[in-house]
């Protein structure tokens, strides 16, 4: 089922999440999300947990900047994310590694 918005898909994420992939993982994923339906949202990764908090995280490991839209389009799978962030309308910032890793934690998420 797809989220109906950014807010409910944030509030599943964790359900979502495989643990086996995260072994020995810690890290900070912050999502700033601009538009309507906006918002800021950080995804938290120790070991075998993954928590959900809303607003900005002191110091994220990486941090995805976007429309909300995008975000949902993406989530959706009715958006590409690799093409969405080579047009520029996704900004990465600090550990790439770990951005690219974030698809594998969360294989279901289209």
């Amino acid at each position: 089922m797809k989220p109906a918005s950014v807010q409910e898909f944030f509030r599943r994420l964790p359900e979502k999440f495989d643990a086996e992939a995260a072994e020995g993982l810690s890290a900070v994923y912050q999502f700033d999300l601009s538009g309507p339906q906006g918002g800021q949202y950080h995804v938290l990764i120790e070991g075998a947990a993954c928590s959900v908090e809303p607003g900005a995280h002191p110091n994220p490991n990486v941090t995805f900047s976007m429309s909300a839209e995008d975000c949902l389009g993406i989530l959706s799978g009715r958006l590409d994310g690799y093409s969405v962030f080579l047009s520029g309308r996704v900004r990465v910032s600090g550990d790439l590694g770990l951005a690219m890793q974030l698809k594998s934690l969360f294989p279901t998420v289209h």
